[in-house]
């Protein structure tokens, strides 16, 4: 069972610097949430974020914002727009998960388009003129993330039969670079299913929540849905493994104070469900796996170094920690406290020298970035 063992010495709840990308009142929305980002080599990072009007979630207006940076992370250029909100014909867009496809160039952005429902309310269905259905598209960028073009994924990611709704878990998909799925780009995916056998009078009854991923083999140019896995799984992230698996880590649709896990032996295809991991602490967050070095062969001890960032506390979304493994995700200890107080989502990337970036949201009150330098992580 993959475990967070305990460390030999106690980790200091001391905030880590950073820069505020974006606050609460000021740039284009009132509010910000939910958080990806992506490395796209040679210190060139976008970190995406949702834009809202209130702060809650969609139907609420919500559109899609960016800032980039050059250098790894030191400084970020003026926001963009990653895709407008269409406040006259209210359709919305949120939850970013950003991936780089090293072989073509691409950079891909998943994301839910919502109308007049979200996630608890929206009906079957795989029209995205459907005012009650919500649905999820990929932005395809050839020019590093400065324009787009936006294509939806609704049939393939829930087709009606099966789910009532998904959306992509926000953060970052992978691609595979080892093994014989080499190239295979995976975002991860949350649905409800309509499988439960749990009839009742709500909307949302006889459903189970599982998590699956969409995976490509072409780039981008077509999408594939694959099995679903376990019950109550939520917003999931993945990582390649040294050896060409993936290793599957999902917040607790239930809250019950720690995270599930699986393990993909075919690219994410099918997926062994290992349960429930008590050490794995959580509140029920969004939460980021990725690979230390994902670039290194499978040959490289390095490959088999994890990183994994999340709101280190079983009952509050509170103490955002990185924690690091030396062993495919064996085991696990805690190596840095980045943001002491409250946060919500977060992702983390490799950066360039061992060094690594973290994307996270306060409140809905700010959106804050650390570059954290090799040196200043504990190894071992």
């Amino acid at each position: 069972m993959i475990s967070l063992g305990a460390s030999p010495a106690p980790v200091p709840d001391a905030p880590v610097p950073h820069t505020v990308l974006a606050r609460a009142g000021q740039g284009p929305w009132p509010r910000y949430r939910i958080v990806g980002l992506v490395h796209l080599g040679d210190g060139h990072l976008l970190a995406g974020f949702d834009g809202r009007e209130t702060g809650q979630d969609v139907p609420d207006p919500t559109g899609l914002v960016q800032r980039r940076s050059l250098d790894g992370g030191r400084t970020w250029g003026p926001f963009e727009s990653l895709r407008d909100a269409d406040r006259t014909g209210r359709h919305w867009y949120c939850d970013p998960s950003y991936l780089h496809d090293p072989a073509s160039g691409r950079v891909l952005v998943f994301h839910t388009h919502a109308k007049d429902r979200g996630v608890w309310d929206a009906v079957a269905g795989t029209d995205d003129a459907d005012r009650d259905v919500m649905g999820s598209a990929v932005g395809i960028s050839e020019d590093q993330g400065r324009s787009w073009e936006f294509r939806s994924v609704t049939e393939v990611a829930a087709p009606p039969a099966l789910i009532r709704t998904a959306f992509p878990t926000s953060g970052a998909g992978i691609v595979l670079r080892r093994g014989p799925n080499a190239g295979r780009l995976l975002q991860p995916y949350c649905g409800w299913f309509r499988d439960g056998g749990r009839a009742g009078e709500g909307p949302t009854d006889g459903e189970v929540v599982r998590s699956y991923v969409l995976y490509s083999d072409d780039h981008g140019e077509t999408w594939h849905r694959c099995a679903p896995v376990g019950e109550d799984m939520d917003e999931t992230t993945i990582v390649e493994l040294s050896d060409g698996r993936v290793l599957l880590n999902s917040r607790d649709h239930a809250r019950g104070g720690h995270r599930r896990v699986a393990v993909s032996a075919d690219g994410g295809v099918s997926w062994e469900d290992r349960g429930i991991d008590p050490q794995f602490v959580d509140p029920g967050n969004n939460a980021q796996l990725a690979g230390r070095f994902p670039e290194l062969g499978s040959e490289d001890p390095r490959a088999r170094e994890l990183l994994f960032t999340g709101a280190h506390d079983r009952f509050a979304r509170v103490r955002g920690t990185v924690s690091t493994s030396h062993d495919d995700g064996e085991t696990w200890r805690e190596a840095l406290v980045f943001e002491p107080g409250p946060l919500d989502y977060s992702v983390v990337q490799a950066l360039d020298d061992g060094a690594l970036g973290i994307l996270w949201e306060v409140e809905a009150r700010e959106i804050r970035f650390a570059r954290i330098e090799a040196e200043d992580l504990p190894t071992g």
